[in-house]
């Protein structure tokens, strides 16, 4: 029998049957066999009309041209440093990308960027072999003091961003925590509050494990509420991405909202 076989927003494994018959594509993660699509990976099952595809619960960041990252140093050279920027390739930041300010040649590259340290940068290329070129030239790219570094799953970077900066906005006008969600998966997370640092690293973690489950932005507003005891007003860009939610839900026919 033609159809859907499993329900939207389930996790499935490989080689799940997701749907029988030709009524509907396959997509990320998907592939059909004979008369059958069937998931290529673990994922969260998403349907979009008639596309089928896959929500990847696992794996690490693939580096894209564009994308504000953390970095974390792991080698210095005569030319630059060498950036582990949680992903199966390392990446370069050479010292014309390092800063605005001029390095004399044969400079100790250590008073810039020590081994260890952490930065905010951006992916300015990705060459088909893989390698990886950065910048610290630019809006918001700097090196990190204090705080501590967390890292989450890479798949769920989009739903603690939020919207425009929505979700994470919430957080850090709940608890007042300095937070920077790097692309990759590291979150930078800074305050004189310990227990305020605390409470926004749970609920990071709130969002990662729900992320997938409707409902989200309340859960995370009443969440905050109860724990800090401030009303939280939502903002446009929470209300229209809750909209969004709502009718992607409705055209799905799953009837449920966030």
């Amino acid at each position: 029998m033609s159809g859907l076989k499993i329900k939207e927003k389930t996790i499935v494994v490989p080689g799940e049957i997701l749907a029988a018959g030709m009524d509907y594509l396959p997509s990320f993660g998907t592939y059909r066999e004979g008369d059958n699509i069937r998931a290529g990976r673990l994922g969260i099952a998403q349907v979009e009309g008639k596309v089928i595809k896959l929500i990847p619960v696992s794996g690490r960041y693939l580096p894209k041209r564009g994308d504000m990252i953390i970095g974390k140093i792991i080698d210095v050279s005569m030319s630059g440093w060498r950036v582990e920027i949680n992903s199966p390739y390392s990446a370069m930041l050479m010292t014309k990308e390092a800063t605005n300010e001029f390095i004399d040649k044969g400079a100790n590259l250590t008073r810039i960027y020590n081994f260890d340290d952490y930065i905010v940068c951006g992916i300015t290329n990705v060459s088909s072999q893989k390698l990886v070129d950065l910048t610290m030239r630019g809006p918001g790219l700097r090196k990190l003091r204090g705080g501590r570094i967390i890292e989450v799953n890479t798949h769920k970077v989009p739903r603690i961003i939020g919207k425009s900066g929505s979700m994470v906005g919430m957080i850090k006008h709940a608890t007042g925590v300095n937070i920077i969600v790097g692309q990759n998966g590291l979150v930078w997370l800074n305050s004189e509050e310990p227990a305020m640092e605390v409470l926004a690293v749970e609920t990071i973690r709130k969002i990662e494990a729900e992320a997938h489950i409707a409902g989200l932005t309340d859960r995370i507003k009443e969440f905050l509420e109860k724990k800090t005891g401030k009303k939280i007003e939502l903002g446009s860009e929470q209300r229209e991405e809750r909209k969004d939610f709502e009718r992607k839900e409705f055209e799905n026919g799953n009837g449920e909202s966030q």
